[in-house]
């Protein structure tokens, strides 16, 4: 049950990290109010009407409309730096690490029960030795 517990953590705890350095991008197009496509890998296709407002606006330069599709572009960076200085935490962080980690040791130092709870009764006492009557033996 322990193996099992160390190496979930381990699992979990090379995810975080793997999650907190990765960085992606997601593409995404609206036409109008509506989103039409979205894409983490690749650019995202157009629904075409970029195209017919760019041969009406060559037309007619004067009633220019506003574009209705729009391109989103959502980025999130990866972090660089994982390893965290222990001289940057402040003193009353410096304190908490200190004190959880003397707290979390003394969690498994070993007590010695001097108490023997059945140090007032006797033993069962054994009429025959089954063993040697069937003569089974273990090997």
């Amino acid at each position: 049950m322990i193996q099992f517990i160390h190496k979930s953590m381990a699992v979990f705890m090379a995810a975080v990290v793997l999650m907190t350095t990765m960085s992606f991008t997601v593409d995404m197009h609206y036409c109008g109010e509506t989103l039409v496509d979205f894409s983490f890998i690749q650019q995202v296709k157009t629904c075409g009407m970029e195209k017919a407002q760019t041969a009406t606006t060559c037309e007619n330069p004067m009633f220019s409309k506003k574009p209705c599709c729009t391109d989103k572009q959502v980025m999130k960076q990866g972090s660089d730096d994982l390893k965290v200085s222990f001289d940057l935490l402040t003193f009353e962080q410096q304190v908490f690490v200190a004190s959880f980690t003397y707290a979390y040791i003394s969690l498994f130092e070993a007590t010695e029960s001097k108490e023997i709870p059945l140090f007032d009764y006797e033993p069962p006492y054994v009429k025959l030795d089954v063993q040697v009557l069937h003569q089974t033996y273990l090997i």
